[in-house]
């Protein structure tokens, strides 16, 4: 599932179903997303619609903070507001020391899965081309995160002779190289994954640096295993 496409709106959402269940241990149910009137009241604050893929997350999963709220948190409905650049940026996601940003530009507001931008040191740049692919990477990286996961997540710098033990027994997640906020040499960050593992390569060749989620335990032993550089952990 996590190499399959995501071209739709309909497909992110599958995967966020799929990821839920098989790699957080719960089902989705109507309790974990915002309900009708939380979201109506925001837009009656904000003074527009949100858009058709934002709207659609919230009402899906937007109170499930452990796919949404562990490491750089979701904006709850009453907490969106609107930055003044770049004539209006919608913001849905901080850091959590609010280094870091992420909107939607007003002037595609109206579309119904609009790009996202992100707020670096280099100013509002582009993050990527659709909202719905945001939300895959918003459940991903919060994935690999918080206390529950402590036991299944390790990082490492990554030389550049394991590479190749990379792209041979991972494949790529099917969700364009975006930025990472920090610096653009830790820029463009790519997903892969293999069954039970997962794996986020941050910045270019001769100075990545990963982040690994198992599903179990063994699986992060896998990980470590496959790709034996000098783990923090």
């Amino acid at each position: 599932m996590l190499r399959d496409g995501l071209r739709t709106r309909s497909r992110a959402w599958d995967f966020v179903r799929w990821f839920a269940e098989a790699w957080m241990g719960c089902r989705l149910r109507g309790e974990d997303g915002c309900a009708e009137d939380e979201l109506a009241a925001a837009e009656a604050d904000l003074g527009f619609e949100l858009p058709a893929a934002l709207r659609e997350g919230f009402a899906l999963f937007g109170r499930r903070d452990d796919l949404t709220r562990r490491q750089d948190p979701l904006v709850p409905p009453s907490g969106l507001y609107v930055d003044d650049a770049l004539n209006g940026v919608l913001v849905f996601r901080r850091e959590n020391q609010d280094c870091a940003y992420w909107g939607i530009p007003l002037d595609q507001i109206e579309q119904p899965d609009p790009p996202v931008v992100v707020e670096s040191r280099e100013g509002w740049i582009p993050f990527l081309d659709r909202m719905s692919l945001a939300w895959v990477e918003l459940v991903l990286s919060e994935s690999l995160f918080g206390a529950e996961a402590d036991s299944l997540y390790d990082a490492c710098e990554l030389p550049d002779a394991l590479l190749p033990n990379l792209r041979a027994r991972y494949a790529r997640v099917d969700l364009p190289g975006h930025p990472m906020w920090a610096s653009a040499d830790d820029s463009p960050v790519r997903w892969y994954a293999a069954p039970g593992r997962l794996v986020r390569r941050d910045g270019i060749e001769d100075r990545s640096w990963i982040h690994a989620r198992g599903r179990t335990a063994a699986d992060l032993e896998t990980i470590r295993a496959e790709l034996p550089g000098p783990w923090v952990r």
